[in-house]
């Protein structure tokens, strides 16, 4: 399952180390982040519960970026 979800980043820099961090997540297949846009797209792990991974998702994000916010 792929979802696409709005966050709110303040440079490129951050959003490339929230992509990172995302993609170290366990029940993420894989996360891209785009900037320009806003938006994060999340491949989730086949049977993955999407708002737990999301949960860990953020949480993961906030420890490279403490001020970002993803709105799931």
């Amino acid at each position: 399952m792929k979802k696409t979800y709005k966050i709110d980043v303040d440079c490129a820099n951050c959003a490339n180390k929230m992509e990172l961090a995302a993609n170290k997540v366990s029940g993420v297949s894989s996360a891209t982040v785009n900037f320009m846009a806003l938006k994060m797209t999340v491949e989730f792990d086949e049977g993955a519960e999407e708002k737990a991974v999301m949960k860990q998702v953020l949480k993961a994000c906030r420890k490279v970026e403490d001020d970002c916010e993803i709105y799931f």
